[in-house]
């Protein structure tokens, strides 16, 4: 047997803006909703957003999670997103490997939007990868 990711958690002080934010604002499909918090992502990997109850938990809301959501045709989406309020931390940018925004939930735990769009005048390789030192996309 081995073990595959199932899901990756965000931590919240209050779960009930935190899923309007992920539902209905990043229209991510909700799969599960309890006490535990809620579930979204359909697929085998889930995003876990789970209420910060114990002091391990509650430092970690607010911050950058580390988390990347593959979105394709970005730039409209982040259209919509500003249509419906979202904050950005990062406004769309055109990086070598292709364009992220990053955004960030009621309590301020940032996510990055990608999309894998390479500038024309550049040759995007499979093999070739540009080094980027950050989960952030910053050299």
């Amino acid at each position: 047997m081995q073990p595959s990711l199932y899901s990756i958690a965000i931590f919240v002080n209050d779960i009930g803006p935190a899923v309007e934010f992920y539902r209905d604002k990043l229209g991510l499909a909700m799969t599960k909703h309890g006490s535990f918090g809620a579930e979204f992502l359909e697929g085998e990997t889930h995003l876990g957003v789970h209420p910060a109850v114990h002091p391990d938990a509650k430092s970690l809301v607010g911050r950058h999670t580390g988390i990347t959501l593959f979105v394709p045709d970005l730039l409209h989406y982040c259209g919509v997103l500003h249509d419906r309020g979202v904050r950005f931390t990062t406004e769309p940018t055109q990086q070598s490997w292709g364009v992220m925004a990053m955004v960030a939930d009621p309590d301020g735990n940032v996510l990055a939007l990608w999309e894998d769009k390479h500038p024309e005048h550049e040759e995007h390789h499979l093999e070739h990868h540009d080094a980027v030192d950050q989960a952030d996309g910053v050299a």
